[in-house]
């Protein structure tokens, strides 16, 4: 039998400090659009994948920002990778697959120029068009080439090393000739830095001697630190920093659940070793993205860049749970929550 309804969940009361997801999300059951409900250049979209990103957390605050905050009762924005159920769109015939910021929603009618078509390339999967291509690996690839200007022989420092973007990040990093230090938070993903994507040296942060190892794995100075997480570990990094140093401020995702969070207290060696903080959003550099995925896509097919997802699966109802789990430092490599169980039978029959 056929459904007739589907589920989004919305927004319903914005967090204070942790989420606490039975409080800050409600799940609304709805009736499933038809074909003949879709205007001229609109389409069915059947989400497959929710992509669950850092940034979602300060989507929910009310306050100024680069994007406007969620409404309340609004769905949850999202990015997601989905199928083409019904179309009045050329660009997006039904059965073709399709990425964009739908929302946590198994269904929406969406107008065809806010979405983007997903190519596969040689080694690749349709998922990485919301890792490794899509907006986590366009992050990781402006922040350290444009903002941090990387170069051949650069020491570089990656915290949040181990998540979608950090990972990348380390990885573009060696390509371009930098030798690369990640900071993770345990053990595994440490072993997966080093003997999977190639990293020089990796720290796990939550080692009791990890300050001091910090500092004897940096004592030549840090050319480029690319912060994902900010709190203490951005202090520790400013204290090891080169004069002139440049550090690409992406994240804090420490601080994100706090209702106090705390800026840097080393901020006087900006001063003295002249060193250059500059935060950045990748939305700044959408005239460059087609560039940017090429040659991403292009070192994906190489082999030169490798990934790795931590896939959630029962739909979205565990969504939220799921992205609690991200500020939990739970997932390596890029988090996705399977929004539909056949997916797998779906994608085998679309490469």
């Amino acid at each position: 039998m056929t459904a007739s309804t589907y589920t989004s969940v919305h927004l319903a009361k914005r967090p204070k400090d942790v989420i606490i997801p039975d409080e800050t999300f409600t799940l609304k059951t709805n009736d499933i659009p038809k074909a003949a409900d879709l205007n001229d250049g609109e389409v069915l979209f059947q989400s497959l994948y929710l992509s669950l990103d850092p940034a979602m957390r300060g989507w929910m605050n009310d306050t100024r920002s680069y994007i406007p905050p969620v409404g309340i009762n609004e769905t949850m924005r999202g990015a997601c990778i989905g199928l083409i159920k019904a179309s009045k769109s050329p660009s997006f015939p039904t059965g073709s697959h399709a990425m964009g910021t739908v929302g946590w929603t198994e269904y929406a009618i969406v107008h065809s120029k806010a979405l983007q078509k997903v190519d596969v390339p040689k080694n690749g999967k349709l998922t990485d068009a919301l890792g490794v291509l899509g907006l986590t690996g366009l992050t990781a690839y402006f922040g350290i080439l444009s903002v941090g200007q990387v170069k051949a022989g650069d020491f570089v420092v990656v915290s949040g090393a181990a998540g979608a973007t950090g990972s990348v990040v380390g990885q573009i990093a060696k390509i371009k000739g930098a030798r690369v230090l990640g900071i993770a938070g345990s053990e595994d993903k440490v072993t997966w830095l080093k003997e999977r994507l190639g990293f020089d040296d990796a720290l796990n942060y939550k080692d009791a001697e990890f300050p001091l190892k910090f500092k004897e794995a940096t004592k030549d100075y840090i050319d480029v630190f690319f912060d994902n997480v900010g709190g203490e570990i951005l202090d520790l990094a400013l204290a090891r920093a080169k004069p002139h140093a440049r550090f690409v401020i992406c994240g804090a995702i420490s601080q994100y659940n706090s209702s106090k969070p705390q800026g840097p207290k080393n901020y006087l060696n900006i001063i003295s070793q002249r060193i250059r903080l500059e935060g950045f959003i990748v939305y700044d550099y959408t005239s460059q993205y087609a560039h940017a995925r090429t040659e991403l896509a292009a070192w994906l097919s190489e082999g030169k860049i490798q990934r790795k997802e931590t896939i959630v699966q029962g739909g979205l109802a565990k969504a939220g749970e799921a992205l609690v789990s991200l500020y939990k430092g739970s997932n390596t490599g890029k988090l996705l929550v399977e929004i539909f169980p056949h997916y797998e039978e779906t994608r085998k029959a679309s490469l």
